[in-house]
């Protein structure tokens, strides 16, 4: 993989991963905005307005966004997360500038009709209650604001119900143009594509937005505690999480050790210890998840009424036996899949369009799949151990949600993972 650059004058950044022998092309803009650069006020504004982009530019409608993309077998997405919102299109290699076109018309002359809006505002509504209907679900927004209180990395990407309706269109445009910045922006591309003729598309179609540099969040405070809801569901579901480690961090690839080899695959010592042996959960899982000043580090379970005493027992006894030391066979386990799910991701133009925004945002550089690998392959059992006794030395966060009358309290967990 290697990856070429293109710094514009105007403070684009450009990039694209270029693959022959493919027939298609993954492109987008990634736009260093979510959740986290929200006032509570707006909450929920990143996810709407990534919503409304597709509802209608000054020459364009809905269904002519749509069709424009279908004609030519192509599709059109976008997301929102907390840190940043993105916006792609894979199609065929001769069907490029289209896409480009697309996505710079949305990103730069939305109409947002009141109408639309109005109905708009109408789906992501269902959307938040339809999470609020999904337990395994929800309760990560549950945990992210019990990590972060008072914070805007803790407030939900969706917003509230009550605050998307009451946002307008002349707030969205204003947002738009405020935070869709070129500093704020990159476009990237990966398939059966030309450096140079992509960089023309974006000059020349990326002429509207304001020159100037991406607005920095407040910073990020971990702080912890416990929050648990009851409510008539058949399971217990359970996350427990940690203050983690950030992108640039030099344990970071030790810390994805780590989450691999506790609960990372059905080798895990979490599947193994809590499904395998003792049939306590049909689901377990860990997760670290990096911001660029901090990360968190997740463990989730789902699990039954009855069966929940006796599951956060052996969840915590896993945790801090991890602590204390690993073998080599289960080092090498967990760097194996590491690197086998970065050489996969290399196969597809999507994921490689992404991983090249990514890592420009993350790390105002790119890095190459042999780079990961090597990262990957350095991260010893000494540093593995010091993640995990960095990352369970912190407050735990505990969330749970469902029929809790059986859970620990929060200061009984505590002590557990104290030993």
């Amino acid at each position: 993989m290697s990856v070429a650059e293109t710094r514009l004058d105007n403070g684009l950044i450009v990039l694209t991963d270029t693959m022959r022998t493919v027939e298609t092309v993954s492109l987008g803009a990634w736009v260093d905005v979510g959740t986290r650069h929200e006032t509570p006020e707006v909450n929920g504004i990143s996810h709407l307005l990534e919503h409304m982009a597709f509802k209608g530019t000054e020459r364009r409608s809905a269904q002519k966004i749509a069709e424009e993309i279908e004609n030519v077998g192509g599709h059109l997405n976008a997301y929102t997360s907390r840190e940043h919102t993105a916006y792609y299109a894979k199609v065929l290699k001769n069907d490029a500038a289209l896409a480009v076109d697309i996505i710079a018309d949305i990103l730069q002359h939305s109409a947002f009709d009141p109408e639309e809006l109005q109905r708009e505002q109408s789906v992501v509504i269902q959307e938040i209650h339809q999470a609020d209907d999904t337990p395994d679900d929800i309760i990560f927004d549950y945990f992210q604001n019990t990590a972060y209180p008072d914070q805007a990395l803790g407030q939900p990407v969706l917003g509230r119900p009550d605050i998307v309706r009451s946002i307008s269109s002349d707030v969205l445009k204003d947002y738009m143009q405020s935070r869709y910045t070129t500093g704020s922006m990159v476009l990237t591309a990966a398939g059966n594509i030309d450096h140079d003729d992509f960089v023309r598309q974006v000059e020349r179609q990326f002429t509207a937005l304001r020159t100037a540099p991406a607005q920095k969040p407040t910073a990020a405070a971990y702080k912890g505690g416990d929050f648990r809801q009851d409510r008539d569901l058949e399971q217990v579901h359970l996350v427990l999480g940690f203050d983690g480690i950030a992108y640039e961090d030099p344990l970071f690839y030790s810390a994805a050790v780590l989450s691999t080899l506790l609960g990372g695959g059905m080798s895990s010592r979490l599947f193994q210890e809590v499904r395998e042996k003792r049939g306590l959960v049909y689901s377990i899982y860990s997760y670290a998840s990096a911001y660029t000043d901090g990360g968190l580090f997740t463990i989730y379970a789902g699990t039954g009424e009855d069966d929940v005493a006796e599951m956060i027992p052996v969840m915590c006894d896993e945790i801090r036996k991890v602590t204390d030391g690993l073998t080599e066979d289960e080092l090498a386990r967990a760097r194996a899949q590491l690197k086998a799910g970065i050489l996969m991701g290399m196969e597809s133009t999507s994921n490689r369009c992404e991983q090249a925004a990514r890592h420009i945002m993350s790390y105002q550089r790119s890095i190459t799949a042999e780079e990961l690998v090597e990262s990957i392959e350095g991260v010893t059992a000494d540093g593995v151990v010091s993640a995990a006794q960095r990352i369970f030395a912190s407050a735990p966060t505990l969330t749970t949600l469902g029929a809790i009358s059986k859970v620990e309290t929060y200061d009984a967990v505590c002590r557990r993972l104290n030993g």
